[in-house]
């Protein structure tokens, strides 16, 4: 309560220049957004030019591939790395080199003439993504200490992440039959000036713990090399085959570097990334049940957009539109919604309703035909998944990055992005082979190609529905507080706080 009247006597002086830092943040977090949504795009708005890509460079299938997989491998390659070097050294030097090293490896894909310099500066603009999305959360956090604020950044910071890949194939769909694939890289180069601009001026750089204690380079090779080489043993299982000896050999080594890591670690004074940040329960929990939920919605996304194509026969522009009820219900319940609904029932409990309403989409996406009309059941299906998304997202992120101390933040942001990458590659791979070996057999089995098309799709939402079950399961395991526990009675005073502060609020203005 003596918060409150201290807050009611202020100065006007004061009152002015908190008016003013408040909007510069909320600028700067339009900023770190944009930047975000560059990034999430470049992720989907690729796939639709591929078949151009190839055509007018004339990429074999397995170079094709590279176009995408190399992005993804260093992208989830350098998430860890970055994350921490954002404690080190600034997050905000962090994100601005990181967008200056993805827009200059937009232009070069842009320019790209042979499949050599497409497929480097790919690599190195899964580099510069990594650099940059790997702080967002941590500023965020920081910026946005207060509880019902953060809230709302974080709303719109999980609207982006989530409901950025559907825009992508409409934008993509739509430069690509409109001008040509070079300008899904060259519309990146306006956007990421305009955000290094403007970041400059209105981010606010933490102070870092600094390099005075040595960097731990051979912690750093170690677990770049390692998320890597993972990342790459998961892109290429789908031409391999997940239990190819290649893939298993490849993922082996994967798993010797990180086991390396980790005891090499356990030895340091100055790691570059302290173990006490694995045994933080509501980081690693939550990004448990996010690795879940990221393998349903991957799945509905990239095999939902395979059978708009393949059986219903929509275009590129026709599958974006469709996802749009998918993308609005997000980008709705992330503009407040699911913040108040999560301080009137609680985080966890809102999650749980988020994550169900994903299981319900993806079991109504089970029972779409060959011939199936857009409304009522795709329409509804992509309703349910879009609301439980825009649900789920930031209820996670809050509770995962609830227990990260301030000077992990950059790292603990890092791991909420890998379990991302590395759930979502492992999801797609996995569910892209059993749609494919199921289509296979019924195809063996005298069905034919659409009609087994579509048992195989139908089969991967059905396990896409498990593993998000399996997350409501996990979630509600790990993630809830104990009993009487002292952060309850912590958040409690809180949002009796806030309340306190809402209706004084009027009187401040």
């Amino acid at each position: 309560m003596s918060t409150t009247i201290q807050q009611l006597k202020r100065p006007q002086s004061i009152a002015a220049s908190s008016t003013s830092s408040d909007r510069r943040r909320w600028i700067a977090l339009a900023v770190l957004c944009l930047g975000q949504l560059m990034m999430v795009l470049d992720a989907t708005i690729v796939n639709v030019a591929l078949p151009s890509i190839q055509h007018d460079l004339h990429f074999s299938q397995g170079n094709l591939t590279w176009v995408m997989n190399g992005y993804l491998i260093t992208f989830g390659g350098f998430l860890l790395l970055a994350g921490r070097l954002g404690d080190l050294v600034g997050r905000k030097r962090v994100f601005l080199t990181g967008l200056v090293m993805f827009t200059v490896a937009s232009v070069l894909c842009g320019i790209a003439d042979s499949q050599a310099l497409l497929i480097g500066a790919r690599l190195l603009q899964g580099i510069g993504g990594a650099v940059a999305s790997s702080v967002i959360l941590a500023i965020i956090v920081t910026e946005f200490p207060e509880r019902v604020d953060q809230g709302k950044a974080m709303g719109m910071y999980a609207f982006v992440s989530a409901g950025g890949g559907s825009i992508g194939l409409l934008a993509g769909g739509v430069l690509t039959q409109s001008l040509d694939w070079h300008w899904i890289f060259f519309v990146n180069v306006p956007i990421g000036l305009l955000a290094f601009a403007l970041g400059k001026v209105l981010i606010v750089e933490n102070e870092g713990i600094g390099l005075s204690g040595g960097v731990d380079w051979l912690g750093s090779a170690l677990i770049t090399l390692a998320t890597m080489l993972g990342a790459f043993a998961i892109v290429k299982s789908t031409e391999y085959g997940l239990l190819s000896a290649r893939t298993l050999g490849v993922g082996a080594a994967s798993l010797l570097l990180l086991a390396g890591f980790l005891a090499l670690e356990a030895r340091l004074e100055n790691p570059i990334m302290p173990l006490r940040v694995l045994r933080l329960r509501m980081l690693m929990g939550s990004s448990l049940v996010r690795g879940l939920l990221v393998t349903g919605m991957f799945s509905a996304f990239f095999l939902g957009s395979l059978y708009l194509e393949r059986v219903l026969g929509y275009n590129a522009i026709d599958t974006g539109l469709a996802f749009l009820p998918l993308t609005a219900s997000i980008a709705i319940m992330s503009v407040g919604l699911t913040a108040r609904v999560a301080e009137r029932f609680g985080a966890l409990n809102t999650l749980g309703a988020g994550l169900a309403s994903i299981v319900a989409g993806l079991l109504l996406l089970a029972t779409a035909g060959v011939h199936a009309s857009y409304f009522p059941g795709l329409f509804f299906a992509f309703l349910l998944i879009g609301l439980g998304a825009g649900a789920s997202f930031l209820p996670l992120l809050t509770m995962g990055m609830a227990d990260a101390p301030p000077r992990d933040a950059g790292l603990a942001s890092g791991i909420i992005n890998v379990s991302v990458q590395l759930f979502g590659a492992i999801g797609l791979a996995s569910l892209g082979t059993i749609a494919t070996d199921h289509t296979k057999s019924l195809s063996a089995g005298g069905h034919s190609l659409i009609s087994a098309l579509t048992g195989g799709y139908h089969l991967a939402y059905l396990v896409a529905a498990a593993c998000v079950a399996a997350g409501v399961l996990a979630a509600f395991l790990v993630l809830r507080p104990p009993a009487g526990s002292l952060q309850q009675e912590v958040d409690e005073l809180e949002r009796e706080l806030d309340r306190e502060y809402a209706t004084a609020e009027p009187q401040l203005a």
